[in-house]
């Protein structure tokens, strides 16, 4: 038996606990900042803990999944933090969009604590983490991997793109590609409309054409009609993109795309669209273009 611990059950961080829950041979421990938000997976036979602590300190495999760098801090630091529960030989999978240097920073005190940690971000909604078909892009030893991957696979398709860091370096470039293929999208659209298109159309013409995306064609029914529940909200995408373009400054590499796209995402935050699904970016355009 092996004994999994699952830190953050939130909206993505819940769904993933939730699939590993049904997992052959394996027991899912799991803690949250909010319990309320874990009570479906207790009840589905998930084992609380009260701190981040007691639940590596019981896990043979630890995974994480938060929104930030100041979120992963305050899980893994301090008395009740992840690494002060750490058992000797035991692998830490941070699944966090976080920046890759603080990454680094986590992964060599986790080594220093006698134990291993990759970085194993994720791109692809709710849905495709409850069916398991996200796409993992895994960041660290090799021997890591190997020992992470039954659990991984089971999430998604699994591929190992280099040293602990470099998942969420390729995680931060899909996550530009995303959001600009939005705002492009939105743009389009938004231009045919005013010239009298029905919308409805053109995203369907749009979507089936060679610009159609499995991004955008899973989208184009949450731009015409924007659900109060996002998949990933225009919050979370601006983080990110502030992330891409600082690790832009670092290696040298200017992001005309996402700095173009970030002070869209900004304009969307001013006009309250922070918690709301990418998609609404059509509605911030014609908002913006009036």
């Amino acid at each position: 038996m092996t004994v999994l611990g699952f830190v953050g059950l939130g909206a993505m961080g819940g769904a993933m606990a939730g699939r590993l829950l049904g997992m052959p041979g394996h027991e899912v421990h799991g803690t949250n900042r909010t319990r309320s938000r874990a009570e479906a997976l207790i009840a589905q036979g998930l084992r609380w803990h009260d701190s981040p602590r007691e639940v590596a300190a019981g896990c043979d495999v630890v995974i994480s999944m938060v929104t930030d760098d100041a979120a992963l801090s305050a899980i893994a630091d301090g008395q009740d933090g992840i690494l002060a529960g750490l058992r000797r030989g035991s692998l830490y999978i941070d699944m966090s969009t976080v920046s890759p240097q603080a990454s680094r920073e986590l992964a060599e005190r986790v080594s220093a604590a006698g134990a291993a940690m990759i970085d194993a971000p994720v791109s692809g909604s709710v849905p495709a983490a409850r069916d398991g078909s996200l796409t993992i892009m895994v960041g660290g030893p090799a021997e890591s991997l190997a020992a992470a991957e039954p659990v991984l696979s089971r999430l998604g398709k699994v591929t190992h793109v280099g040293s602990n860091g470099h998942g969420l370096l390729v995680k931060l470039g899909i996550n530009i590609n995303l959001a600009a293929q939005m705002l492009a999208f939105s743009e389009g659209l938004l231009l045919a409309q005013r010239g009298g298109v029905d919308p409805a159309i053109a995203a369907k013409v749009m979507t089936e054409s060679p610009i159609g995306s499995p991004m955008l064609r899973a989208r184009a029914p949450l731009v015409l009609d924007l659900p109060d529940q996002a998949w990933f909200n225009v919050g979370l995408m601006r983080k990110d993109i502030r992330l891409a373009r600082e690790a832009g400054r670092a290696e040298g590499v200017p992001l005309p795309a996402a700095t173009a796209t970030e002070a869209v995402l900004r304009e969307a935050e001013k006009l309250g669209y922070g918690p709301r699904d990418i998609a609404g970016l059509y509605e911030v355009m014609a908002r913006t273009t009036a």
